[in-house]
């Protein structure tokens, strides 16, 4: 992926860009419906409102003490001062005016809805009885009315929507100065140097992040760990390969200054021997190196069919030590694992054990199968290990004061390394029924991948 393509790749999972989004969306879907809301309660009270105009209107009267004028004459009076041509409201007085053709002959009192023969609209009314068989209509264009309630509910509506980018903008600031911390501390993992990782801060955080960064950390400490160990794991490997390059590079000397044939056979001797010292010493740092930097895939194993091909490697060691190389037969057991990982294992198992067993002792290799693990043994003969050096023989490098016999110490580490990266677990322990040393490698029947 280009660098690029990584950036809009992250554009699009910003998770600032998405929160501003999501309550955007959500400000405006609730914004909108209050909206909406309001604008038909506004509606509606702006009709109740024109409603009690037209009764208002109705109930208006004039009063003229000192004129003398009769009830009628006031009407008249009152419809001329609010009839106009402009005039959204007419006043109607029956019998004495004109009955307009959408009104009804009969009509009771009170506020009807009636449809104008003349044109699309229809008409709002309010019917008054005025005494004397008289009635006062004040009439109202439905089309009017509408009009002058939905202006009033827009004018309600407006401040809303016009609140709204308002807030959208202000949650849009909030998110980003939120997150400001988590941006700030992506930067200073940045700035960190790659060899020497440090913990990352939580001052200032936000409590839900808290446990992100946290797990980063711990992650930073197991990478320091690791780090470490191939720092000391490096300077051990090149202190352990200076050695047998020294001695070569001295027995090649000697080798030179033979003044016979016979001479030159007796110092050849060393020089191979030495030469495949360094060659399994490197092999066996190949091997560590491999583990643990590459992946295997899994497969279904024969164990038992695995394990012969073990000890047939291994037949022409034990019979120059004239040691009894065997295996406790079993039923067939299959697992899940990688052979070559699992080969690793158990080679450096079995050549430890042919390496400390003395001659004439017995060497065995036994399998068990349990409900969900696998127990892969190899039982010796040997001196065994103080109880207390148990655990350090897995360490690179390590080995025993009193142990016999050459080697590099790095046998049992590459087998805990195998057995980690097969999701199993190895230890060592004395025999109880005899003298001796156990190697035991428990490992899962299912484990699906390296």
């Amino acid at each position: 992926m280009t660098r690029t393509s990584q950036g809009r790749s992250a554009r699009r999972h910003s998770l600032q860009i998405r929160l501003s989004k999501m309550l955007a969306v959500a400000v405006l879907v609730t914004g909108v419906s209050a909206s909406l809301a309001a604008l038909y309660f506004a509606y509606d009270e702006a009709q109740e409102f024109q409603d009690d105009t037209i009764r208002q209107v109705a109930a208006l009267s004039v009063d003229f003490p000192a004129s003398g004028r009769t009830v009628h004459q006031q009407l008249d009076t009152v419809s001329k001062s609010v009839e106009d041509p402009e005039s959204l409201i007419r006043i109607y007085r029956l019998p004495d005016r004109a009955r307009p053709a959408w009104l009804p002959e009969r009509i009771d009192a009170g506020l009807h809805t009636l449809m104008n023969p003349a044109g699309p609209e229809s008409i709002r009314i309010f019917v008054r009885d005025t005494g004397g068989g008289s009635q006062l209509v004040v009439a109202q264009s439905t089309e009017s009315r509408n009009e002058i309630a939905l202006n009033s509910a827009l004018r309600t509506l407006i401040p809303s929507l016009l609140m709204l980018p308002i807030l959208i903008g202000v949650i849009a600031f909030i998110v980003r100065a939120e997150l400001k911390s988590l941006k700030q501390r992506s930067k200073d993992i940045d700035l960190q140097a790659a060899e020497r990782p440090q913990p990352v801060s939580v001052q200032n955080l936000p409590e839900e992040v808290v446990p992100f960064v946290e797990a980063i950390n711990r992650l930073l400490a197991r990478v320091d760990t690791m780090i470490a160990e191939q720092r000391r794991f490096i300077a051990d490997a090149a202190h352990e390969l200076r050695t047998p390059l020294t001695a070569l590079s001295l027995q090649a000397q000697n080798l030179s200054a033979a003044s016979s044939p016979e001479m030159m056979r007796e110092r050849l001797v060393p020089l191979k021997a030495g030469i495949e010292r360094a060659r399994k010493l490197t092999v066996q740092l190949l091997d560590l190196a491999r583990l643990q930097s590459g992946e295997e895939s899994c497969q279904d194993i024969d164990l038992v069919a695995l394990a012969r091909q073990w000890l047939a490697e291994f037949v022409p060691l034990a019979e120059a030590r004239q040691i009894d190389l065997g295996m406790d037969e079993s039923a067939s057991i299959r697992i899940q694992s990688n052979a070559q990982a699992l080969g690793l294992v158990m080679r450096n198992a079995l050549e430890n054990a042919l390496k400390y067993t003395p001659s004439g002792g017995v060497v065995t290799l036994r399998l068990r199968a349990e409900a969900d693990a696998v127990l892969i043994e190899v039982v010796d003969t040997g001196p065994g290990i103080p109880t207390e050096n148990q655990a350090a023989v897995f360490a690179p490098f390590h080995r025993l004061q009193d142990a016999s016999g050459e080697g590099s110490g790095l046998g049992l580490a590459i087998a805990r390394e195998a057995a980690g990266k097969l999701g199993g677990a190895v230890s060592v322990s004395n025999r109880v029924d005899a003298h001796g040393l156990v190697f035991t490698l428990r490992l899962p029947r299912t484990f699906k991948g390296l």
